[in-house]
């Protein structure tokens, strides 16, 4: 199977622009699974909720959505990406999952980071692992990285591999996600983003860039440079996330106590 990310800096509200960078840059790509930045079209430094709702849309009825899955049936393959979602009045920081034959599922994003919780509405959708053909797959959307009860949720539901679209300001994460795949024996693919944003007198934001691909022993097959755009695509084993045995006594998912853990 071959999985893939694209690392690069959306110009913030140039949706039009954004959608087309990808379009181009992926416009000969061939793999199965490929996973782009959250808010990847947008942008992510909002100022007000009407700038988000403004450039927040409908799925799968919305531009962003739409795009994305011409691309995945052009190119035959499977995309993870970023997007505000506005269903009604309410607007979620969401990724969607969408295939050949269209959207495949939505995930609205369940930790919100920093000023998230002025603009958007915590996720409601939980999570889900969705069934490719080629793997098993659940998503998390940047700060859920921080939160081991979602990498552990979408293991225990059967996912191979974790689809993770980030803004990522935080230097902690591209090693913590070793530590997701070790402790849930999966795959995860980490789409960050580069380049800074600093509007309405807001303090600056930067992207730490670092994208990565890490099998389910914790070993990074590739990890982006910090500042650089980066499309990669690697060939992984799928298989290699469902056994979760340690040795011939211990096994990761088996051996829970899960009589001990209630608080």
């Amino acid at each position: 199977m071959r999985v893939g990310y694209f690392q690069f800096a959306p110009a913030f509200g140039e949706v039009a622009r954004n959608l087309e960078l990808v379009t181009t840059r992926l416009a000969t790509v061939q793999c199965d699974l490929m996973v782009l930045p959250e808010l990847f079209a947008s942008g992510y430094q909002f100022v007000s909720k009407e700038e988000v709702e403004s450039l927040a849309e409908p799925v799968p009825d919305g531009a962003t959505t739409k795009r994305l899955i011409e691309l995945a049936r052009d190119r035959h393959m499977h995309v993870v990406a970023g997007l505000p979602e506005r269903q009604g009045k309410v607007c979620y920081n969401s990724a969607v999952l969408v295939g050949p034959a269209g959207l495949i599922g939505t995930y609205r994003k369940t930790h919100l980071f920093f000023e998230e919780t002025l603009y958007f509405t915590p996720g409601d959708t939980g999570f889900t692992v969705w069934d490719i053909g080629s793997a098993k797959v659940g998503v998390l959307v940047c700060f859920d990285w921080l939160y081991p009860e979602a990498a552990r949720t979408l293991a225990l539901k059967g996912a191979d591999i974790l689809c993770h679209p980030s803004n990522l300001v935080l230097p902690h994460c591209p090693d913590a996600m070793v530590t997701r795949c070790l402790e849930n024996r999966v795959f995860s693919v980490t789409a960050n983003r580069i380049g800074s944003e600093e509007r309405g007198g807001k303090e600056r934001l930067t992207y730490i860039g670092a994208s990565e691909v890490v099998t389910p022993r914790g070993r990074i097959l590739h990890r982006a440079p910090r500042d650089q755009e980066d499309l990669t695509i690697l060939d992984i084993d799928p298989t290699e996330a469902r056994n979760k045995a340690l040795n011939p006594y211990n096994d990761l998912l088996r051996d829970r106590r899960k009589d001990l853990y209630e608080l």
